[in-house]
């Protein structure tokens, strides 16, 4: 290998792993998206399982511990502090229980979850309070007010107490949160922050694959040049519809870097959509069809079409009538060709049904009786061929019944299914070959002589009246089937 080709293949090998990187590159900032765009949604989660995330994500997304929550969960502590220094009974504890059942009772008034989306957790909160401690009226307030009160912790174990509450209620205070909200009336995200190094990158490749595509094609402008990867426009643009479309970008650098095959998942996408559709086209289709064959019987042109060879408006690919040709050539064809190999079977089965008929004849009956009948072939056959034409003539209604009686005996049907089979065999042998190609190319320049002159396209007014015949076809099957 020559210098040169080498550094060419050194310069492909090292475009093509860094369109990988880019690749991997867009993957990543495509990760990065959805976990923005899921984050809030799933935040319970990641609260519950990754505590360190959301510590470090609430911020981008704009997020603070709610205020009214916060303090009763600080509070709460407090209490937890004071009952090991002082006791249940000191003064300070019992104040700080005074103020938790005031917070309780402010909670379930302001219903400070409300601002997160979060009411459900505070129904679940009060469920929970109302099954633990029950009263008379249901309240909630009234079962909070009973749990922080000295008589009842001191009487069911404090520490007990504050396990359950620890395990039930605290969690669902401590995941309600307060989004803060810009000028302009949306919640606050500095997600951009994290987009923007990606932006910058992409934006720069942009616009260099534009400049050497634009350089090493000399007939193509700047924006032909930046229509020939149109979709990579997704990756710098930061607004939320077009960060969700990123996806286009990606699945494209992945399929052209080879790092994920997706042939199969677009077929079986495409499937899915021709699916979808595939009946009610063709329906529609078929119904367009007779729609336009029966405004050719009401007009009566039908059959003057298809008798009259030539028009003045007709398009004409090839100066030759293929209807005509293609019958002219299987006239031609059985004529001199077909039916010269069928000899033997068309002499049987006429042979067969003159003696049929002969000896349905009342002058054969009369001639059998003569000696030496059968040796006077010449004579006999003379005669019954004037015996024929008299018959035909006297009574055509007694010779059709007599060959019609003559093909529904058994060896007289044997014999015409005989023929029947050896015609198709023989036609076939010799319809193979040229004849057969011959009548093809007929046959595509007629049917493409129908395309030009005969197919109409469906303009939206007829479009409407096709769809107006289905949804009435399909009516009449759903009376049909309720009668059923």
């Amino acid at each position: 290998m020559s210098p040169k080709k080498k550094t060419t293949v050194r310069k492909k090998r090292l475009g093509f792993w860094i369109e990988r990187g880019m690749a991997i590159l867009a993957v990543l900032n495509y990760i990065l998206v959805l976990f923005n765009l899921t984050y809030v949604p799933w935040r319970d989660f990641y609260f519950r399982y990754f505590p360190q995330l959301t510590r470090l994500y609430d911020p981008i997304k704009g997020i603070e511990p709610n205020r009214e929550t916060q303090n009763y969960l600080e509070t709460v502590e407090a209490l937890q502090v004071q009952v090991v220094q002082t006791g249940l009974a000191s003064a300070p504890a019992e104040e700080l229980l005074r103020d938790l059942q005031q917070q309780s009772v402010e909670m379930i008034d302001t219903d400070p979850f409300a601002v997160a989306d979060k009411s459900g957790a505070l129904e679940k909160i009060k469920n929970r309070m109302r099954d633990r401690i029950p009263n008379p009226e249901d309240s909630a307030k009234q079962a909070f007010v009973a749990f922080w009160s000295p008589e009842y912790l001191t009487e069911q174990g404090f520490q007990k107490q504050m396990e359950w509450f620890e395990d039930e209620i605290e969690p669902a205070i401590a995941r309600n949160y307060y989004r803060s909200i810009g000028e302009n009336g949306d919640y606050i995200s500095h997600f951009w922050k994290i987009d923007l190094p990606f932006v910058l990158i992409f934006l720069a490749e942009f616009l260099l694959r534009t400049r050497i595509i634009s350089g090493r094609f000399k007939t193509v402008s700047w924006l032909d040049a930046m229509l020939w990867r149109w979709y990579d426009v997704f990756l710098f643009i930061p607004l939320p519809i077009a960060r969700i479309l990123r996806i286009i970008p990606v699945s494209a650098r992945l399929n052209q870097t080879k790092l994920v095959k997706l042939g199969r998942v677009r077929a079986l996408a495409s499937r899915g959509l021709v699916s979808s559709f595939a009946a009610e086209l063709t329906e529609a289709v078929i119904i367009q069809f007779i729609n336009q064959l029966q405004q050719e019987l009401r007009r009566g042109n039908l059959a003057q079409r298809i008798s009259q060879s030539r028009r003045q408006r007709y398009l004409d690919i090839n100066d030759v009538n293929e209807i005509e040709a293609i019958v002219t050539r299987l006239i031609q064809l059985t004529v001199y060709r077909v039916i010269p190999q069928l000899h033997d079977d068309i002499e049987a089965l006429l042979r067969y049904n003159i003696e049929s008929l002969v000896k349905a004849s009342p002058m054969s009956r009369n001639l059998q009786q003569i000696p030496g009948f059968e040796t006077l072939s010449k004579d006999l056959t003379d005669r019954l061929v004037t015996q024929l034409t008299d018959l035909a003539s006297e009574g055509p209604q007694d010779a059709y019944e007599n060959i019609r009686d003559a093909m529904e005996d058994p060896v007289g049907t044997q014999l015409t299914n005989q023929l029947v089979r050896d015609f198709g065999k023989i036609l076939w042998r010799e319809l193979k070959g040229d004849q057969i190609q011959d009548i093809e190319y007929l046959l595509v320049d007629f049917l493409e002589e129908v395309k030009l002159n005969y197919v109409q396209q469906v303009d939206e007014d007829n479009y409407e009246q096709v769809l107006a015949a289905i949804q009435e076809r399909r009516k009449l099957e759903g009376m049909i089937d309720e009668e059923d």
